[in-house]
């Protein structure tokens, strides 16, 4: 039994992260049951989504989770593990999953469904996830998981910037909806139609398209004044002319010019000539304009029929908020760079992290029910200030704890948490 005072060593935490997986699942029932209360029985909306999360090490062990996978951080390929988490409609973190690295989202959100269905037994769900969980067998998979358990299980997923080409020819039939109306540039126009069955909710901001249609211009003439540039160089050296730097090949100018354009994602909309002798290219127009026509648009597939158009968008975009979560995990949390290898001790260190997000989350609610206008992490930085300190005079020791100021105490009176007592 460790005591005030005493020294903790490295392989007793590790022991203590043991014995946490061990008790996971009696761990996590009990933060269930302490949770339940603030959840609704009768319709939970719940929002879902999948981070990666860096790690270290390149030994290989049995089942091991690290993977090299498409990275959030890094925007590239890195070793990683993916952690998914559900959440409610108010914020509150109620369960997660760890995954490899390497995981496909679509192949994520079933499992995580049926352990929380395990513990909270809802009569219905609504599941909000991101772009990355929408395929026909997940929405299959939902419908099937709530058949199985006679649960109602709903779904509002969006459409990924990948599967927008199989949208085109809604797209193209509403547009003239959707830019008719003459409401204001900065305002959506939202409609909606069918799609395999299922409803499509389209969502269409002008300002938007405007913006995202200049940016890509933009980038376009970049790299077109790029390949000008290349395709002259060529040509002079072809007349003699002489030139600073290295002699510059068609092969050369290709491979600049190709890197270049996987650097800006714009291999759909420009075409280097490969089976020309010449360093050569083309800017495909029609590509141009069948992206424009997705610009500034969000489409949503859900199975909600109660649910106004407006309404169902408004519920996606509060996704946000578990976005902001993994920022916290990241960032105040410190979930990573992560330098376990075992699987277990992975799993117990994002459980921990897990923890401590429900609790930064519980802050987050009593200070808003309380109207303090103070943040989580204003309050973690204050309240950090208060210390214990011991005093030797000779054989005796003296304790103490520092005296909460004004600002502290009205933190504590919003948390509704009893004031630290000074030692006897």
């Amino acid at each position: 039994m460790l005591k005030l005072g005493d020294t903790v060593h490295h392989m007793q935490l590790m022991r203590v992260m043991d014995a946490l997986e061990e008790n996971k699942d009696a761990v996590e029932q009990a933060v269930a049951n302490q949770l339940r209360p603030l959840l609704d029985q009768d319709l939970s909306v719940v929002f879902y989504d999948v981070t990666s999360v860096q790690i270290h090490g390149t030994a290989q062990v049995d089942n091991d989770l690290r993977a090299y996978g498409q990275s959030k951080d890094i925007k590239g390929i890195g070793r990683q593990f993916a952690l998914g988490v559900i959440q409610t409609a108010e914020g509150l973190p109620i369960a997660h999953e760890v995954f490899e690295g390497n995981v496909a989202e679509t192949k994520t959100l079933a499992p995580i469904l049926q352990r929380l269905q395990k513990r909270f037994t809802f009569k219905r769900i609504v599941v909000v996830a991101d772009r990355g969980l929408l395929s026909l067998d997940n929405i299959s998979t939902l419908e099937d998981l709530g058949r199985a358990q006679g649960v109602e299980v709903d779904y509002i997923l969006a459409v990924p910037a990948r599967r927008y080409a199989a949208f085109t020819d809604i797209i193209r039939d509403i547009q003239p909806a959707l830019e008719g109306t003459g409401a204001p540039a900065d305002q959506d126009v939202i409609t909606e139609t069918l799609w395999e069955g299922r409803r499509l909710v389209i969502a269409h901001n002008p300002a938007r398209a405007a913006e995202q249609s200049a940016t890509r211009q933009d980038i376009i003439s970049e790299l077109d004044a790029l390949g000008e540039a290349l395709a002259k160089k060529l040509d002079a050296q072809d007349a003699g002319e002489s030139s600073r730097g290295r002699r510059s090949s068609d092969r050369g100018a290709y491979q600049r010019f190709h890197k270049a354009l996987l650097e800006k994602q714009m291999t759909r909309f420009i075409k280097p000539d490969l089976g020309s002798d010449s360093f050569t290219y083309a800017i495909d127009d029609g590509a141009i304009a069948q992206a424009a026509r997705l610009d500034g648009k969000l489409s949503l597939v859900t199975s909600l029929s109660e649910m106004t158009p407006e309404e169902v968008v408004q519920r996606y975009r509060s996704l946000a908020d578990i976005e902001r979560g993994f920022r916290i995990l990241k960032s105040e949390i410190e979930i990573a760079p992560v330098y376990h290898r075992l699987p277990d001790r992975i799993r117990a260190h994002a459980l921990i992290c897990f923890l401590a997000l429900v609790l930064y989350r519980i802050l987050r609610m009593r200070l808003k029910a309380a109207e303090s206008p103070a943040s989580p992490s204003k309050l973690l930085k204050s309240l950090s200030r208060i210390q214990k300190h011991t005093v030797h005079v000779g054989a005796n020791a003296y304790h103490g704890i520092t005296r909460p100021d004004p600002e502290q105490l009205d933190l504590f009176k919003a948390l509704k948490i009893e004031l630290p007592k000074q030692p006897a």
